[in-house]
């Protein structure tokens, strides 16, 4: 029985993975840690800072904020307890930080837990392969009104994606305002937030008379729950490692 900590367990995403693994014979939520700390919503205990935590725990699962990370990857580090990380925002210093504690515990991270979302990443890098110089790329990326981070974790994977066919050569440029004349070797991104749109993505290859769009919907933040919850019971007992989505599945 895997026994997993939710950091932020009091949000959207931390309930979403609380109420999954209820009925959960693989895995069981010890405990959770939250600044809003309040047991009674959850029916585990629930602590303002790791420090407090009493349980032994096998994987953390976080959907919280950057804000939390130094003193979860420390705490889990001294504990040798594995980590699964779903937030997004990262600094360049917070990514450096995650890498340097995956040589003593296993971390997996990925920007999105969605298997649909990981099969795009796939047929978009396939697409600017194939398609080459001639399309030019754009991402359209949309989320709700809460959303915190501009462009989103999984719009850039995407971009990445597809730059790794032009071996990462291509720049990103992020919404066009004022910016005119011919494009130059880039990608562009661009954010929409408004009301409760769960996640979409659209990568569109635009070339001479012809488009070509593919796609990703996210429905219910469910998808993202139970994703995080194979990847938490996938990881336990791993190596010292960073992890991600390709190693999951693979």
């Amino acid at each position: 029985m895997t026994k997993i900590l939710i950091c932020g367990i009091c949000g959207k995403m931390g309930n979403n993975v609380y109420n999954l693994l209820k009925d959960d014979s693989d895995a069981q939520v010890v405990c959770g840690v939250d600044r809003n700390a309040d047991s009674s919503s959850s029916g585990v205990p629930v602590y303002e800072n790791f420090e407090e935590v009493k349980e032994n725990v096998d994987v953390i699962i976080d959907f919280s904020s950057p804000a939390v990370l130094q003193p979860e990857l420390k705490w889990a580090a001294l504990n040798g307890v594995a980590v699964v990380i779903g937030a997004t925002g990262y600094t360049a210093e917070q990514l450096q930080l995650i890498e340097n504690c995956a040589k003593k515990i296993a971390v997996f991270r990925t920007a999105n837990f969605s298997l649909g979302i990981n099969l795009l990443i796939k047929l978009v890098k396939e697409a600017a392969e194939t398609l080459g110089e001639k399309f030019d790329i754009e991402i359209i990326e949309k989320h709700h009104n809460l959303k915190a981070d501009s462009p989103s974790g999984t719009a850039i994977m995407l971009a990445e994606s597809a730059n790794s066919a032009f071996n990462g050569n291509k720049s990103y440029v992020y919404g066009r305002e004022g910016a005119t004349g011919k494009r130059g070797k880039e990608i562009g991104m661009h954010a929409v937030r408004g009301g409760t749109i769960v996640g979409e993505h659209d990568v569109m290859f635009a070339g001479e008379d012809e488009i070509i769009t593919l796609s990703h919907s996210a429905r219910s933040k469910s998808v993202f729950a139970a994703g995080a919850i194979t990847a938490a019971k996938w990881l336990a007992g791993k190596n010292a490692d960073l992890y991600d989505m390709g190693d999951l599945l693979n």
